[in-house]
C-alpha cells in the first residue's frame, strides 16, 4: 500500500479509491507543524496503517526541516515511544 502525500494530508487508499487511513497536519508557522488528526479504518488496524502514517510526515517534516507538535492522541503516543523522532518535537 502506497502512501500519498497532498498538503496537510498523508493518506492510504485501497485499490477501489476508499479511504484506509489518514493523518492530517496544519502549520503552526514557518518552522513548526501540528498534527491533528490520525483516522485507520477498522478493518486495517491491526496492520500498522497509523504508524506508518506518522513515519511519513516524521520523514516529510525532516526533509523540510520543521518541527512538530502532535497534539493528535495517536501520533502523540507515537512520539512517545520512538525515540527517534524526539528531535522533530517542537518545543
Amino acid at each position: 500500500m502506497d502512501i500519498k502525500q497532498e498538503e496537510g494530508r498523508h493518506y492510504i487508499e485501497s485499490d477501489n479509491g476508499s479511504l484506509l487511513a489518514e493523518i492530517t497536519y496544519v502549520s503552526a508557522g514557518e518552522t513548526r507543524v501540528i498534527i491533528d488528526h490520525t483516522f485507520v479504518a477498522e478493518e486495517q488496524r491491526q496492520e500498522g496503517l497509523g504508524a506508518k502514517l506518522v513515519a511519513s510526515v516524521v520523514s516529510d517534516m525532516r526533509d523540510k526541516n520543521k518541527k512538530i507538535i502532535p497534539l493528535c492522541p495517536f501520533a502523540k503516543a507515537e512520539f512517545e515511544r520512538n525515540k527517534e523522532y524526539q528531535s522533530l518535537l517542537a518545543n
